[in-house]
């Protein structure tokens, strides 16, 4: 029998989309495939490399010799080479030499569409299969009623690597571990989401898996393909969605990675000036060229048909949208319209999310971009890149610098709170606590906090009582959610003995209180994108450094009212407008004792007065504990 049969899974059809980027479901054809033919089960290899001279599969099944199983090339021009290997079975190492019609240019390549990898440092694709049998059909039918953006959007960013390890030998935990331990964790403290730090196979811990070399398998630092569908199962088992950061700005240029893999310049822009990320010491994707087009849009459906995802988190934006990012004068070009933008990526993301929601009920996309590009979370019918949500910032940047100040000097800065409002609902905004808020010498969160540890946690809780009641859905890192005091290490797992400790547990119980708070008001979220969910009763009190806003829902029964006060100073009988009579209950206050506050509240039943403040026709007079917020609700 030949070592190699002719055989295609690849129709005249699909050709044409391939090459007119319009393919995205390339993982049902091209890398390794488990089938039967004619009676003979094996596997059907196909590969892109359209400059290439000769194409063979090497392995551990023919002692990694080339020439042993070598493809054929399509006679379409597609640049395609393909081939049926009897008798290989699931397990297989393999990978793809690659002999470069470039001169003498030989390349040995992991394959870009390989569903499982190597376990790291090792670098070879593994022939695997994703059969699962999911138990998440009640989520899934009904994700568009958890996963809308007029619903609550709770979400904590996990480091898989570091959100905990053995404590015996600080090994990772495997997704099966995973599955039972952040599970509960995370339904305990009653975030609605868990967003995963890449998990696509990656070769270097310390790029955080933001360097990606495989990118249609789970990592196998914690398990097989299907060890990851369990955990994406348990999760939406337990009510929790389940979001991925998405690579496709960069690629890093290992060996046997996407960088020049066929002897040329195939994945990557071709130009230096477009191709090469001077940040990150990697590649960028060609988005101009209808092949790469369509691997990209092919690996974003795969992640959403396959391992029933529920959003995509896509990373770095700003550089893939201006042709200058990080780059001096003389190492960019203008673009036709002599402008920085990067037309082919506006291009590409647009088609990226076009394809997205066309494809999946009740997903998101959400866009790490960090610059004024207008309109990136509108709809493509609209002029926008389409994307559901986009990271704020400014925000973030902007709250942390103002706590980050002694309360004392706080007065003088209350603008960086305000100013937020000013650009609130320009796009569907999400809060970000991100994990990059705390590396590099930034300090822990609690840590960039001033005062004493009890003005510290008190200042850490003020700040996520006013992330929570700020119009926007919520992300915070792991860690963060009981303040952790140390940076974040990769290396190592987060502190958990820290809850041991009244003021980390304090903020752990807050955190699963203000989750609740979240979910439960409809004020907070119903309305988190528009003018309408939101009024300012007072944002110029500098003196006191104290505001007062109302959020508000569909129902103006459910309103709720909320007062920051910024300093350590208990502010009795103080006074804020109210848009109505009726009686108010406090609903929330960080000060509670059970978080490790001072107890300072307002009796049960507050009652509103017919005297005018605020430019209002009512009023009501508070007590606004030290560094602390408070939610009431008519009642």
């Amino acid at each position: 029998m030949d070592k190699v049969l002719t055989h295609t899974l690849f129709t005249d059809f699909d050709i044409d989309l391939f090459k007119a980027g319009k393919h995205y479901r390339l993982y049902e054809k091209l890398g390794a495939h488990l089938i039967e033919l004619n009676g003979i089960k094996g596997v059907y290899f196909a590969v892109w490399a359209p400059t290439a001279q000769s194409v063979s599969v090497v392995g551990d099944f023919n002692f990694w010799t080339q020439g042993e199983h070598q493809l054929e090339v399509r006679w379409d021009s597609s640049g395609i080479w393909e081939g049926f290997i009897p008798e290989l079975d699931k397990g297989a190492l393999y990978k793809y030499k690659i002999q470069s019609n470039n001169g003498e240019t030989a390349t040995e390549k992991a394959d870009p569409f390989a569903f499982y990898c190597e376990k790291s440092p090792h670098t070879a694709s593994v022939i695997w299969d994703l059969d699962y049998k999911w138990k998440d059909h009640n989520w899934m039918e009904n994700r568009k009623n958890h996963n809308g953006l007029n619903k609550p959007y709770s979400v904590y960013e996990v480091h898989l690597g570091s959100w905990k390890r053995h404590t015996s030998d600080n090994r990772f935990l495997t997704y099966l571990e995973f599955a039972e331990d952040l599970v509960d964790y995370v339904k305990k403290m009653g975030f609605t989401h868990v967003e995963f730090m890449p998990v696509m196979e990656y070769p270097y811990d310390p790029s955080w898996g933001y360097q990606l070399v495989g990118y249609f398998a789970p990592t196998s630092r914690f398990g097989k393909p299907q060890d990851f569908m369990v955990l994406v199962d348990k999760l939406h088992q337990a009510g929790i969605g389940v979001i991925l950061d998405w690579v496709p700005s960069h690629f890093p240029d290992d060996a046997h990675g996407l960088g020049f893999f066929d002897g040329s310049n195939l994945y990557e822009h071709p130009d230096r000036k477009k191709g090469y990320h001077p940040d990150w010491k990697s590649l960028v994707f060609n988005y101009g060229r209808n092949e790469v087009r369509s691997f990209l849009i092919s690996n974003a459906i795969f992640w959403l048909q396959h391992y029933h995802v529920d959003g995509l988190r896509v990373d770095a934006v700003a550089s893939m949208l201006y042709l200058d990012y990080s780059r001096k004068e003389g190492e960019w070009e203008p673009n036709i319209y002599g402008g920085r933008e990067n037309l082919d990526t506006i291009s590409f993301l647009k088609e990226f999310n076009e394809a997205v929601y066309a494809n999946f009920k009740g997903v998101q996309t959400i866009a790490e971009e960090s610059t004024s590009f207008p309109m990136v979370s509108r709809p493509t019918y609209d002029g926008g890149l389409g994307f559901g949500m986009k990271w704020m910032m400014g925000w973030m940047h902007d709250t942390l610098d103002y706590f980050q100040k002694e309360t004392v000097y706080r007065k003088f800065h209350q603008n960086d709170l305000t100013f937020s409002m000013t650009y609130a609902f320009t796009e569907n905004f999400m809060l970000p606590l991100s994990h990059d808020e705390v590396v590099h010498g930034k300090r822990s969160i609690v840590g960039r906090m001033p005062g004493d540890e009890w003005q510290k946690f008190a200042n850490l809780r003020l700040l996520y009582g006013y992330m929570f009641t700020h119009p926007g859905t919520k992300l915070l890192f792991m860690g963060d959610d009981f303040g952790q005091s140390r940076e974040w290490n990769f290396e190592s797992s987060l502190d958990w003995h820290l809850n041991q400790y009244p003021y980390h547990e304090g903020v752990k119980d807050m955190v699963a209180d203000l989750n609740k708070l979240y979910k439960t008001q409809p004020a907070l979220y119903e309305k988190q994108f528009s003018p309408d969910g939101f009024e300012w009763i007072n944002y110029s009190d500098h003196e006191n450094a104290v505001i007062s806003f109302i959020r508000k829902g569909n129902n103006s029964k459910e309103d709720v009212i909320v007062v920051c006060n910024f300093t350590q100073i208990v502010r009795s009988n103080y006074r804020i407008g109210m848009p109505r009579m009726g009686n108010l209950t406090e609903i929330f206050n960080s000060d509670d004792k059970k978080y490790g506050g001072s107890g300072v509240n307002n009796p049960h039943h507050l009652t509103i007065e017919s005297s005018p403040y605020d430019g209002k026709d009512y009023s009501i007079e508070l007590t606004l504990p030290p560094l602390g917020i408070i939610v009431l609700k008519f009642s």
